[in-house]
């Protein structure tokens, strides 16, 4: 599969030195005769370059710019050309028109052309703390994969979960379950890249074809696009539960520090506390979901003829004893993984992080963990380190800078004002209960995802969500965390996720499956935020006081 992938999206230098010629080519010379069209064939180039969607960014500002009309205010033009802004880069984010990193960058030119921030002040949001958390959590993700340890945990859980004879629904549950705890720890893209070849390894296994037995073989078909979903969706719902899963998360920290710092501050620890609860209600969900949909009492017979524990056994046995390089990673993360949840603990019991007068953050502490692996040695030959700069080539540079420009939209948004005129029209929120107001703002939040990435929709939600709070005076985490949970709500569509496109290409599944099967999910995560959110969420967040009045009209209405 990783092969496979390496072909669809780009081939090696020498691949290119060899296939490509080195000068344009006329169609006369190597056909004999000349192209039938002329402008058909100049079309046909505008298009191949996606010209039309590189202009269409530019074109939307610039419409925005001469004939939106704002109540400018005190603001001047700032929100009108932020609002310009956000177009450009929003259509390209949508439509490809430029790889993501490069669309990602426009704000550093853009919002100082057009006068909505300095250019010190666009920079600086491109290294935040929290993208120095997630630099470093990627640095980690790929010492665990240079090592195949994420192999070998898959494959020991998987190896106590298949059963003799097989049990599909428990097998799920292991493939499932060790995907959502992987995903706990890296994002969840890298990990359903990592995950998905140990799953479509099992079911190579299988048979793909429509020879032999019809009714065994609808089973195995069935039984596999489990597994394939599987994948897919524990790596987002394991993700959602911890600040490194995903991009949103971190997105979400950012904007709560940058809007609200008189707020109790959302840490490490603090937000385990409120998503973990939610994560294992989804993945339950996932799991009754999958053995419902496509499992029967036919499918453990069905698949005992083509696997079984001694072949997963003999692929863990290939990988060996765990050497000192997989020991020494494991060391490191889990010691990361200590400081993470121990930094901040309540105001009673002050973490670690008070010794450095609370100056450091939970970025702090992965640059420092993941600066380790490139000193201590890996045992493996002489002068070898864990990780060396080389092996960082494939980190997500375009994720970091999405980030990143993430938060420069969030200042954008603040400062110009924009968020003040854009977050008027949704005052009908003001005075609802609870018990209206997250499943509103979450659903509101998970339809615009399934059309853009997680991290795209809580660019542009979080900061509305942000000026609204403080507009209708409810305390924001009903507004905020709502969004940020709905963005990773985006289980329907191949585009609403790059795990999603990951499961999608293996073609195993159809959008139907997906349509289908995250659904239910999706409403479980909607119906368990908007429980969870007024109770445990007051608690985390410090919504005691704030939002008395709309927790007794949530239980009022519950009642």
């Amino acid at each position: 599969m990783a092969m496979a992938m390496g072909k669809q999206h780009g081939s090696s230098p020498e691949d290119d030195d060899v296939e490509a010629p080195l000068l344009p080519v006329d169609p006369a010379t190597t056909t004999g005769r000349r192209p039938a069209s002329s402008s058909s064939s100049r079309l046909q180039a505008l298009f191949a370059h996606r010209y039309p969607a590189i202009l269409s960014g530019p074109a939307a500002c610039l419409a925005v710019c001469l004939l939106a009309d704002l109540d400018l205010g005190v603001h001047g033009a700032a929100p009108r050309n932020m609002l310009g802004a956000l177009a450009w880069v929003f259509l390209w984010w949508v439509t490809d028109a430029v790889p993501l990193a490069v669309s990602s960058m426009a704000p550093l030119f853009l919002f100082p052309a057009l006068g909505v921030a300095s250019a010190d002040a666009v920079a600086a949001a491109y290294m935040d703390d929290v993208i120095a958390l997630v630099l470093g959590s990627f640095i980690l993700a790929l010492a665990v994969q240079r090592y195949h340890i994420h192999r070998r945990l898959a494959l020991n859980i998987m190896v106590r979960f298949c059963g003799d004879p097989v049990r599909p629904a428990w097998l799920l549950l292991g493939v499932t379950g060790t995907t959502a705890f992987v995903s706990m720890w890296i994002h969840n893209t890298a990990c359903t890249v990592m995950m998905m070849p140990v799953a479509t390894g099992i079911l190579q296994r299988f048979p793909r074809g429509t020879g032999g037995n019809g009714e065994e073989l609808a089973e195995v078909r069935r039984f596999s696009k489990a597994v394939v979903l599987g994948v897919v969706y524990a790596s987002a719902v394991g993700g959602m539960a911890t600040l490194t899963g995903t991009g949103v998360n971190v997105i979400l920290v950012g904007m709560w520090s940058a809007y609200f710092p008189e707020q109790r501050p959302i840490t490490f620890s603090s937000w385990m506390a409120f998503a973990l609860p939610l994560a294992l209600v989804v993945f339950l969900a996932l799991w009754v979901t999958l053995c419902l949909m496509y499992c029967s009492k036919d499918t453990g017979k069905a698949l005992s003829g083509y696997l079984d524990r001694s072949h997963l056994r003999t692929e863990l046995s290939l990988l060996g004893p765990v050497a000192f390089a997989e020991k020494m990673v494991l060391a490191v993360f889990g010691g990361l993984i200590v400081l993470w949840m121990t930094r901040t603990l309540t105001n009673d019991i002050p973490g670690w992080g008070v010794l450095f007068h609370n100056k450091v953050g939970d970025g702090t502490v992965t640059i420092m963990m993941a600066t380790l692996l490139f000193i201590i040695p890996s045992g493996k030959s002489e002068g070898e380190k864990l990780m060396d700069w080389d092996k960082c080539k494939d980190l997500q540079w375009s994720i970091i800078l999405l980030l990143g420009a993430g938060f420069a939209i969030a200042d954008g948004f603040r400062t110009s004002g924009l968020t003040d005129i854009l977050s008027s029209g949704l005052g009908f929120l003001e005075g609802a209960p609870a018990l209206v107001v997250v499943p509103v703002a979450c659903a509101f939040s998970g339809v615009i995802t399934e059309f853009t990435s997680d991290d795209s929709t809580a660019t542009l939600v979080l900061p509305l969500f942000a000026e609204l709070a403080k507009s209708i005076r409810v305390h924001p985490a009903l507004l905020v965390v709502s969004g940020a949970v709905g963005a990773q709500l985006s289980y329907l569509l191949p585009t609403g996720s790059p795990s999603n496109v990951v499961g999608f290409s293996t073609g195993y599944v159809t959008i139907k499956d997906l349509v289908v099967t995250g659904l239910p999910l999706k409403v479980v995560g909607v119906a368990a935020l908007t429980i969870l959110l007024p109770t445990l969420g007051s608690v985390i967040f410090g919504m005691e006081n704030k939002s008395r009045e709309h927790q007794w009209k949530f239980w009022n209405l519950s009642v």
